[in-house]
Protein backbone atom coordinates (compact mmCIF):
# COMPACT_ATOMS: atom_id res chain seq x y z
CA UNK A 1 0.00 0.00 0.00
CA UNK A 2 1.17 3.41 -1.13
CA UNK A 3 -0.16 6.87 -1.80
CA UNK A 4 -2.87 6.28 -4.40
CA UNK A 5 -2.07 3.06 -5.36
CA UNK A 6 -3.55 1.52 -2.93
CA UNK A 7 -7.33 1.02 -3.07
CA UNK A 8 -9.30 2.90 -0.56
CA UNK A 9 -11.01 0.13 1.08
CA UNK A 10 -7.76 -1.69 1.53
CA UNK A 11 -6.82 2.02 3.00
CA UNK A 12 -10.06 1.48 5.45
CA UNK A 13 -9.18 -1.99 6.41
CA UNK A 14 -5.80 -1.60 7.45
CA UNK A 15 -6.65 1.52 9.99
CA UNK A 16 -9.23 -0.49 11.24
CA UNK A 17 -6.84 -2.97 11.67
CA UNK A 18 -4.42 -0.23 13.14
CA UNK A 19 -6.95 1.07 15.82
CA UNK A 20 -5.98 0.76 19.38
CA UNK A 21 -9.17 2.90 19.94
CA UNK A 22 -12.46 1.14 22.15
CA UNK A 23 -14.04 2.09 18.48
CA UNK A 24 -13.64 3.35 15.44
CA UNK A 25 -14.90 4.62 11.86
CA UNK A 26 -12.77 5.03 9.35
CA UNK A 27 -14.16 7.19 6.50
CA UNK A 28 -11.76 7.31 3.21
CA UNK A 29 -13.35 9.76 0.29
CA UNK A 30 -11.98 9.31 -3.00
CA UNK A 31 -12.80 12.48 -5.34
CA UNK A 32 -11.99 13.37 -8.74
CA UNK A 33 -13.06 16.81 -10.57
CA UNK A 34 -13.51 17.72 -14.36
CA UNK A 35 -13.71 21.42 -15.27
CA UNK A 36 -14.06 23.86 -18.08
CA UNK A 37 -13.83 27.14 -18.07
CA UNK A 38 -14.86 30.20 -20.64
CA UNK A 39 -14.49 33.69 -21.79
CA UNK A 40 -15.78 35.96 -24.19
CA UNK A 41 -17.06 33.09 -26.39
CA UNK A 42 -13.90 31.04 -26.33
CA UNK A 43 -12.97 27.98 -24.09
CA UNK A 44 -9.99 29.29 -21.62
CA UNK A 45 -9.28 26.45 -20.01
CA UNK A 46 -9.75 22.89 -18.45
CA UNK A 47 -8.72 20.74 -16.39
CA UNK A 48 -8.94 16.98 -14.31
CA UNK A 49 -8.02 16.61 -10.80
CA UNK A 50 -7.40 13.54 -8.36
CA UNK A 51 -7.63 13.42 -4.52
CA UNK A 52 -7.93 11.56 -1.29
CA UNK A 53 -9.09 11.99 2.02
CA UNK A 54 -8.84 9.82 4.98
CA UNK A 55 -10.80 10.39 8.19
CA UNK A 56 -10.07 8.55 11.67
CA UNK A 57 -13.03 8.35 14.28
CA UNK A 58 -11.31 7.39 17.30
CA UNK A 59 -13.38 6.71 20.72
CA UNK A 60 -12.35 5.80 24.06
CA UNK A 61 -14.52 4.50 27.07
CA UNK A 62 -14.08 6.46 30.28
CA UNK A 63 -15.22 6.27 33.75
CA UNK A 64 -17.07 9.89 32.97
CA UNK A 65 -18.18 8.25 29.55
CA UNK A 66 -16.93 8.12 26.08
CA UNK A 67 -14.66 10.43 24.57
CA UNK A 68 -13.70 10.82 20.26
CA UNK A 69 -11.12 12.06 18.68
CA UNK A 70 -11.48 13.11 14.88
CA UNK A 71 -8.27 13.51 12.53
CA UNK A 72 -8.15 14.49 8.85
CA UNK A 73 -5.80 14.28 6.54
CA UNK A 74 -5.27 14.26 2.21
CA UNK A 75 -2.96 11.87 0.35
CA UNK A 76 -1.94 9.70 3.12
CA UNK A 77 0.70 6.86 2.30
CA UNK A 78 1.28 3.77 3.80
CA UNK A 79 3.92 5.31 6.45
CA UNK A 80 1.15 7.85 7.41
CA UNK A 81 -1.68 5.68 8.42
CA UNK A 82 -0.45 4.74 11.62
CA UNK A 83 0.72 7.93 12.65
CA UNK A 84 -3.13 9.44 11.25
CA UNK A 85 -4.82 6.51 13.29
CA UNK A 86 -2.37 7.18 16.87
CA UNK A 87 -3.17 11.08 15.99
CA UNK A 88 -6.79 10.44 16.31
CA UNK A 89 -6.93 8.21 19.30
CA UNK A 90 -4.55 10.41 21.44
CA UNK A 91 -7.42 13.05 20.40
CA UNK A 92 -9.88 10.88 22.29
CA UNK A 93 -7.59 10.25 24.97
CA UNK A 94 -6.99 14.18 25.22
CA UNK A 95 -10.54 15.24 24.88
CA UNK A 96 -13.07 15.17 27.72
CA UNK A 97 -16.39 13.10 27.41
CA UNK A 98 -17.91 13.49 24.16
CA UNK A 99 -21.62 14.81 24.61
CA UNK A 100 -23.02 13.81 21.67
CA UNK A 101 -21.61 10.11 22.25
CA UNK A 102 -23.69 7.18 21.09
CA UNK A 103 -23.33 2.99 20.38
CA UNK A 104 -21.80 3.38 16.99
CA UNK A 105 -24.18 2.02 14.28
CA UNK A 106 -24.50 -1.94 13.96
CA UNK A 107 -26.69 -4.16 11.56
CA UNK A 108 -26.55 -2.28 8.74
CA UNK A 109 -26.06 -4.61 5.33
CA UNK A 110 -22.60 -3.91 3.65
CA UNK A 111 -22.67 -2.44 0.43
CA UNK A 112 -21.76 -4.70 -2.59
CA UNK A 113 -19.50 -2.32 -4.18
CA UNK A 114 -17.29 -1.77 -0.77
CA UNK A 115 -14.23 -3.71 -2.30
CA UNK A 116 -14.47 -1.99 -5.84
CA UNK A 117 -12.36 0.75 -7.42
CA UNK A 118 -13.82 4.17 -6.81
CA UNK A 119 -15.78 5.91 -9.98
CA UNK A 120 -13.93 8.31 -11.27
CA UNK A 121 -14.87 11.41 -13.57
CA UNK A 122 -12.72 12.64 -16.82
CA UNK A 123 -13.34 15.07 -19.15
CA UNK A 124 -15.42 12.36 -21.30
CA UNK A 125 -18.60 13.49 -19.44
CA UNK A 126 -18.48 16.71 -21.60
CA UNK A 127 -18.19 14.76 -24.92
CA UNK A 128 -21.69 15.92 -25.77
CA UNK A 129 -21.81 19.29 -24.18
CA UNK A 130 -18.81 20.53 -24.93
CA UNK A 131 -19.58 20.38 -28.86
CA UNK A 132 -22.97 21.84 -28.14
CA UNK A 133 -21.10 24.82 -25.78
CA UNK A 134 -19.50 25.52 -29.16
CA UNK A 135 -23.07 25.70 -31.15
CA UNK A 136 -23.52 28.20 -28.41
CA UNK A 137 -20.63 30.47 -28.88
CA UNK A 138 -21.23 30.78 -32.51
CA UNK A 139 -24.24 31.76 -32.36
CA UNK A 140 -24.01 34.04 -29.39
CA UNK A 141 -21.14 35.54 -31.41
CA UNK A 142 -23.76 36.28 -34.05
CA UNK A 143 -26.03 37.71 -31.61
CA UNK A 144 -23.92 39.97 -30.19
CA UNK A 145 -23.35 38.80 -27.08
CA UNK A 146 -20.23 37.25 -25.01
CA UNK A 147 -20.88 34.16 -22.95
CA UNK A 148 -18.54 33.18 -19.98
CA UNK A 149 -18.88 30.51 -17.60
CA UNK A 150 -17.75 27.48 -16.15
CA UNK A 151 -18.61 23.75 -16.26
CA UNK A 152 -17.87 21.55 -13.33
CA UNK A 153 -18.14 17.86 -13.05
CA UNK A 154 -17.18 15.73 -9.29
CA UNK A 155 -17.24 12.34 -8.48
CA UNK A 156 -16.76 11.25 -4.82
CA UNK A 157 -16.59 7.94 -3.81
CA UNK A 158 -17.02 7.57 0.08
CA UNK A 159 -16.12 3.83 2.24
CA UNK A 160 -17.12 3.97 5.19
CA UNK A 161 -15.58 1.41 7.79
CA UNK A 162 -16.30 0.35 11.47
CA UNK A 163 -14.99 -1.62 14.22
CA UNK A 164 -18.92 -2.47 14.52
CA UNK A 165 -18.81 -4.06 11.43
CA UNK A 166 -20.20 -1.74 9.04
CA UNK A 167 -19.01 -1.81 5.59
CA UNK A 168 -20.43 0.66 3.28
CA UNK A 169 -19.90 3.18 0.18
CA UNK A 170 -21.55 5.74 -1.90
CA UNK A 171 -20.81 7.69 -5.07
CA UNK A 172 -21.94 10.72 -5.62
CA UNK A 173 -21.88 12.60 -8.83
CA UNK A 174 -22.15 16.46 -9.12
CA UNK A 175 -22.00 18.86 -12.22
CA UNK A 176 -23.09 22.17 -11.78
CA UNK A 177 -22.97 24.63 -14.85
CA UNK A 178 -23.12 28.68 -14.92
CA UNK A 179 -23.54 30.79 -17.97
CA UNK A 180 -23.88 34.01 -18.41
CA UNK A 181 -24.49 36.57 -21.17
CA UNK A 182 -23.26 40.11 -21.59
CA UNK A 183 -23.57 42.76 -24.26
CA UNK A 184 -20.44 43.90 -25.77
CA UNK A 185 -20.36 46.80 -24.23
CA UNK A 186 -20.84 45.13 -20.79
CA UNK A 187 -23.78 47.40 -19.52
CA UNK A 188 -26.40 43.88 -19.80
CA UNK A 189 -25.76 40.88 -17.88
CA UNK A 190 -27.76 37.41 -17.69
CA UNK A 191 -27.17 34.86 -15.65
CA UNK A 192 -28.68 30.90 -16.07
CA UNK A 193 -26.94 27.85 -13.87
CA UNK A 194 -28.31 24.12 -13.63
CA UNK A 195 -27.13 20.97 -11.58
CA UNK A 196 -26.65 17.48 -13.38
CA UNK A 197 -25.39 14.59 -12.81
CA UNK A 198 -23.94 13.70 -15.96
CA UNK A 199 -24.16 16.80 -18.20
CA UNK A 200 -26.67 14.42 -20.40
CA UNK A 201 -29.45 16.42 -19.82
CA UNK A 202 -27.85 20.31 -20.50
CA UNK A 203 -28.74 21.79 -23.28
CA UNK A 204 -26.67 25.05 -23.77
CA UNK A 205 -28.31 26.10 -26.60
CA UNK A 206 -31.43 26.34 -24.77
CA UNK A 207 -29.59 28.51 -21.69
CA UNK A 208 -28.05 30.50 -24.27
CA UNK A 209 -31.28 31.54 -26.09
CA UNK A 210 -32.95 32.17 -22.78
CA UNK A 211 -29.96 34.49 -21.60
CA UNK A 212 -30.73 36.49 -25.00
CA UNK A 213 -34.09 36.94 -24.40
CA UNK A 214 -33.26 38.57 -20.62
CA UNK A 215 -30.93 40.81 -22.49
CA UNK A 216 -33.49 41.89 -24.87
CA UNK A 217 -35.39 43.01 -21.94
CA UNK A 218 -32.19 44.38 -20.33
CA UNK A 219 -32.53 47.26 -23.75
CA UNK A 220 -34.92 49.34 -21.73
CA UNK A 221 -33.72 50.40 -18.12
CA UNK A 222 -36.69 51.39 -15.37
CA UNK A 223 -35.33 53.09 -12.17
CA UNK A 224 -37.65 51.73 -8.99
CA UNK A 225 -36.78 53.18 -5.35
CA UNK A 226 -36.88 50.32 -2.31
CA UNK A 227 -40.20 49.15 -0.98
CA UNK A 228 -42.40 46.36 -0.79
CA UNK A 229 -43.22 44.19 -4.79
CA UNK A 230 -45.11 42.02 -5.94
CA UNK A 231 -42.44 39.77 -6.56
CA UNK A 232 -41.72 36.27 -8.84
CA UNK A 233 -39.26 34.35 -7.42
CA UNK A 234 -37.31 31.82 -9.74
CA UNK A 235 -36.40 27.93 -8.20
CA UNK A 236 -32.92 28.87 -7.66
CA UNK A 237 -34.10 31.92 -5.52
CA UNK A 238 -36.18 29.90 -3.61
CA UNK A 239 -33.48 27.31 -3.37
CA UNK A 240 -31.18 29.53 -1.88
CA UNK A 241 -33.94 30.92 0.63
CA UNK A 242 -34.88 27.34 1.58
CA UNK A 243 -31.91 25.91 1.87
CA UNK A 244 -30.74 28.03 4.43
CA UNK A 245 -34.15 27.38 6.30
CA UNK A 246 -33.54 23.95 6.47
CA UNK A 247 -29.87 24.68 7.41
CA UNK A 248 -31.24 26.53 10.13
CA UNK A 249 -34.37 23.56 11.48
CA UNK A 250 -32.31 22.40 14.37
CA UNK A 251 -34.56 20.27 16.34
CA UNK A 252 -32.26 21.31 19.43
CA UNK A 253 -32.00 24.43 18.44
CA UNK A 254 -35.33 24.36 18.33
CA UNK A 255 -36.29 23.24 21.93
CA UNK A 256 -33.82 25.81 23.56
CA UNK A 257 -35.39 28.86 22.21
CA UNK A 258 -33.23 30.08 19.67
CA UNK A 259 -34.80 30.05 16.58
CA UNK A 260 -38.25 30.83 14.75
CA UNK A 261 -39.03 27.27 14.66
CA UNK A 262 -39.18 27.47 18.54
CA UNK A 263 -42.61 28.21 20.24
CA UNK A 264 -43.00 31.04 22.79
CA UNK A 265 -43.29 29.49 26.18
CA UNK A 266 -40.97 26.31 25.36
CA UNK A 267 -41.01 23.75 22.39
CA UNK A 268 -41.26 23.78 18.99
CA UNK A 269 -43.28 24.51 15.81
CA UNK A 270 -43.69 21.30 14.58
CA UNK A 271 -47.19 20.55 13.89
CA UNK A 272 -48.14 24.77 13.00
CA UNK A 273 -48.26 25.57 9.72
CA UNK A 274 -46.17 27.39 7.79
CA UNK A 275 -48.23 28.07 4.85
CA UNK A 276 -51.51 28.02 3.45
CA UNK A 277 -50.50 26.83 0.13
CA UNK A 278 -50.48 22.85 0.03
CA UNK A 279 -46.85 22.61 0.10
CA UNK A 280 -44.52 19.99 0.90
CA UNK A 281 -41.03 20.56 1.99
CA UNK A 282 -39.09 17.05 1.77
CA UNK A 283 -35.85 15.53 1.04
CA UNK A 284 -35.25 11.92 -0.60
CA UNK A 285 -31.86 10.29 -1.00
CA UNK A 286 -33.36 8.26 -3.91
CA UNK A 287 -34.86 11.02 -5.24
CA UNK A 288 -35.16 10.51 -8.70
CA UNK A 289 -32.21 12.60 -10.34
CA UNK A 290 -31.53 13.86 -6.99
CA UNK A 291 -30.52 10.83 -5.64
CA UNK A 292 -27.70 11.03 -2.73
CA UNK A 293 -25.76 9.43 0.09
CA UNK A 294 -28.33 6.78 1.97
CA UNK A 295 -26.60 6.78 5.11
CA UNK A 296 -25.43 9.64 7.30
CA UNK A 297 -21.44 10.73 6.79
CA UNK A 298 -19.80 12.57 9.27
CA UNK A 299 -16.78 14.25 9.32
CA UNK A 300 -16.94 15.98 12.45
CA UNK A 301 -20.12 16.52 15.51
CA UNK A 302 -21.69 19.36 15.55
CA UNK A 303 -25.05 20.85 15.98
CA UNK A 304 -27.58 17.83 14.64
CA UNK A 305 -24.41 16.32 13.45
CA UNK A 306 -22.69 13.26 15.12
CA UNK A 307 -19.55 11.04 14.38
CA UNK A 308 -21.28 8.07 16.24
CA UNK A 309 -23.99 8.55 13.82
CA UNK A 310 -21.46 7.46 10.93
CA UNK A 311 -23.75 4.54 8.85
CA UNK A 312 -27.21 5.29 10.24
CA UNK A 313 -29.68 4.58 7.31
CA UNK A 314 -31.53 7.74 5.71
CA UNK A 315 -35.20 7.54 4.81
CA UNK A 316 -37.06 9.93 2.67
CA UNK A 317 -38.58 12.83 5.42
CA UNK A 318 -41.08 15.15 4.78
CA UNK A 319 -39.83 18.36 6.62
CA UNK A 320 -43.20 20.28 5.85
CA UNK A 321 -46.48 18.38 4.69
CA UNK A 322 -48.66 20.56 2.67
CA UNK A 323 -47.75 23.65 4.31
CA UNK A 324 -47.79 21.61 8.02
CA UNK A 325 -44.04 21.96 9.73
CA UNK A 326 -43.70 17.83 10.86
CA UNK A 327 -39.43 17.54 11.57
CA UNK A 328 -36.87 19.05 12.41
CA UNK A 329 -33.26 18.02 12.12
CA UNK A 330 -31.74 15.96 14.90
CA UNK A 331 -28.92 13.18 15.58
CA UNK A 332 -29.56 10.29 17.70
CA UNK A 333 -28.05 12.27 20.85
CA UNK A 334 -29.96 15.54 19.82
CA UNK A 335 -33.34 13.35 19.57
CA UNK A 336 -32.81 12.18 22.83
CA UNK A 337 -32.45 15.34 24.56
CA UNK A 338 -36.02 16.91 22.89
CA UNK A 339 -37.88 14.07 22.42
CA UNK A 340 -37.68 14.40 19.12
CA UNK A 341 -38.06 11.53 16.17
CA UNK A 342 -34.39 11.01 14.76
CA UNK A 343 -34.07 13.01 11.61
CA UNK A 344 -30.61 13.49 10.49
CA UNK A 345 -30.26 15.98 7.63
CA UNK A 346 -30.33 14.43 4.06
CA UNK A 347 -28.19 16.05 0.94
CA UNK A 348 -31.03 16.99 -1.34
CA UNK A 349 -34.10 19.33 -0.82
CA UNK A 350 -37.61 19.38 -2.55
CA UNK A 351 -40.44 21.92 -2.50
CA UNK A 352 -43.36 20.51 -4.36
CA UNK A 353 -47.23 20.48 -4.14
CA UNK A 354 -47.60 24.01 -6.25
CA UNK A 355 -49.50 24.55 -9.54
CA UNK A 356 -48.61 22.62 -13.25
CA UNK A 357 -47.54 26.74 -14.35
CA UNK A 358 -44.61 27.99 -15.46
CA UNK A 359 -42.36 30.43 -14.30
CA UNK A 360 -43.56 32.10 -18.36
CA UNK A 361 -47.25 31.75 -17.20
CA UNK A 362 -46.76 33.07 -13.90
CA UNK A 363 -45.23 36.16 -15.29
CA UNK A 364 -48.43 36.16 -18.39
CA UNK A 365 -50.91 35.98 -15.13
CA UNK A 366 -48.93 39.20 -13.40
CA UNK A 367 -50.39 43.11 -13.45
CA UNK A 368 -47.56 44.42 -12.55
CA UNK A 369 -44.41 43.17 -10.50
CA UNK A 370 -40.80 41.89 -10.28
CA UNK A 371 -39.39 39.36 -11.97
CA UNK A 372 -35.68 38.27 -10.34
CA UNK A 373 -32.73 36.35 -11.56
CA UNK A 374 -30.91 35.00 -8.45
CA UNK A 375 -29.55 36.02 -4.93
CA UNK A 376 -26.31 36.26 -3.34
CA UNK A 377 -24.47 37.73 -0.58
CA UNK A 378 -27.38 35.56 1.96
CA UNK A 379 -26.35 36.73 5.11
CA UNK A 380 -28.74 36.14 8.29
CA UNK A 381 -29.36 38.82 10.39
CA UNK A 382 -32.20 37.72 13.12
CA UNK A 383 -31.76 34.25 13.76
CA UNK A 384 -35.49 34.19 16.13
CA UNK A 385 -37.32 35.09 12.88
CA UNK A 386 -34.42 33.44 10.47
CA UNK A 387 -34.70 37.41 8.86
CA UNK A 388 -32.20 37.31 5.88
CA UNK A 389 -30.15 39.51 3.90
CA UNK A 390 -28.73 39.34 0.04
CA UNK A 391 -28.49 41.33 -2.87
CA UNK A 392 -30.36 41.01 -6.41
CA UNK A 393 -27.96 40.11 -9.41
CA UNK A 394 -27.72 39.76 -12.77
CA UNK A 395 -31.18 40.97 -13.68
CA UNK A 396 -34.34 42.45 -11.86
CA UNK A 397 -37.11 42.87 -14.76
CA UNK A 398 -40.43 44.98 -14.28
CA UNK A 399 -43.61 43.24 -15.39
CA UNK A 400 -46.63 45.02 -17.02
CA UNK A 401 -49.77 43.81 -17.67
CA UNK A 402 -48.20 40.02 -18.25
CA UNK A 403 -45.67 41.16 -20.02
CA UNK A 404 -41.86 42.07 -19.40
CA UNK A 405 -41.31 45.58 -19.73
CA UNK A 406 -37.54 46.41 -19.04
CA UNK A 407 -34.95 45.73 -16.37
CA UNK A 408 -35.23 47.92 -13.26
CA UNK A 409 -31.96 48.52 -10.73
CA UNK A 410 -30.66 45.40 -8.30
CA UNK A 411 -32.03 46.05 -4.56
CA UNK A 412 -30.94 44.58 -0.92
CA UNK A 413 -33.49 42.38 0.15
CA UNK A 414 -34.67 41.96 3.81
CA UNK A 415 -36.66 38.69 4.07
CA UNK A 416 -37.16 35.21 6.22
CA UNK A 417 -37.58 32.05 4.41
CA UNK A 418 -40.15 30.96 6.77
CA UNK A 419 -41.94 34.99 5.75
CA UNK A 420 -41.89 34.19 2.07
CA UNK A 421 -43.55 31.04 2.29
CA UNK A 422 -46.18 32.36 4.66
CA UNK A 423 -47.08 35.09 2.32
CA UNK A 424 -46.66 33.29 -0.89
CA UNK A 425 -49.74 33.25 -3.04
CA UNK A 426 -48.46 31.50 -5.57
CA UNK A 427 -46.14 28.43 -6.23
CA UNK A 428 -44.98 27.19 -10.23
CA UNK A 429 -44.45 23.60 -11.61
CA UNK A 430 -41.10 22.25 -9.30
CA UNK A 431 -38.05 21.84 -11.18
CA UNK A 432 -34.71 20.87 -10.57
CA UNK A 433 -32.59 23.78 -9.80
CA UNK A 434 -29.39 25.28 -9.37
CA UNK A 435 -29.09 27.31 -5.91
CA UNK A 436 -26.83 29.95 -7.44
CA UNK A 437 -25.30 31.37 -3.25
CA UNK A 438 -24.86 27.87 -2.13
CA UNK A 439 -23.81 26.20 -5.02
CA UNK A 440 -20.24 25.74 -3.81
CA UNK A 441 -21.96 23.58 -0.53
CA UNK A 442 -25.34 22.30 -2.33
CA UNK A 443 -26.49 21.18 -5.76
CA UNK A 444 -29.56 18.78 -5.35
CA UNK A 445 -32.74 20.69 -5.19
CA UNK A 446 -35.83 20.81 -7.03
CA UNK A 447 -38.25 24.45 -6.27
CA UNK A 448 -41.17 25.95 -8.11
CA UNK A 449 -41.25 29.55 -9.14
CA UNK A 450 -43.12 31.37 -5.99
CA UNK A 451 -45.26 34.46 -6.44
CA UNK A 452 -44.80 36.94 -2.98
CA UNK A 453 -47.24 39.83 -3.11
CA UNK A 454 -44.92 41.87 -0.76
CA UNK A 455 -41.17 41.21 -1.16
CA UNK A 456 -39.50 43.14 0.58
CA UNK A 457 -36.76 45.44 -1.24
CA UNK A 458 -35.01 47.27 1.70
CA UNK A 459 -32.74 49.28 -0.42
CA UNK A 460 -31.36 49.98 -3.95
CA UNK A 461 -28.30 48.66 -4.83
CA UNK A 462 -26.00 49.08 -7.41
CA UNK A 463 -24.97 46.01 -7.87
CA UNK A 464 -24.42 43.80 -11.11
Amino acid sequence: MSGRSSKPHEVVERALELSRADGCVVIADEQSTANLRWAGNALTTNGVTRGRTLTVVATVDGKEGTASGVVSRSAVTEDELEPLVRAAEAAARGAGPAEDAQPLVTGVAPTPEFTEAPAETSSAVFADFAPALGEAFARARAGGRELYGFAHHELVSTYVGTSTGLRLRHDQPNGTLELNAKSPDRTRSAWAGCSTRDFKDVDPAALDAELAVRLGWAERRVELPAGRYETLLPPTAVADLLIYQMWSASGRDAVEGRTVFSKPGGGTRVGEKLTELPLTLRSDPNEPGLESAPFVIAHSSGGDQSVFDNGLPLAATEWMREGELRHLTTSRHSAGLTGLPVAPGIDNIILDGGEDRSLDEMVANTERGLLLTCLWYIREVDPASLLLTGLTRDGVYLVENGEVTGEVNNFRFNESPVGVLGRATEAGRTEKTLPREWSDWFTRAAMPALRVPDFNMSSVSQGV
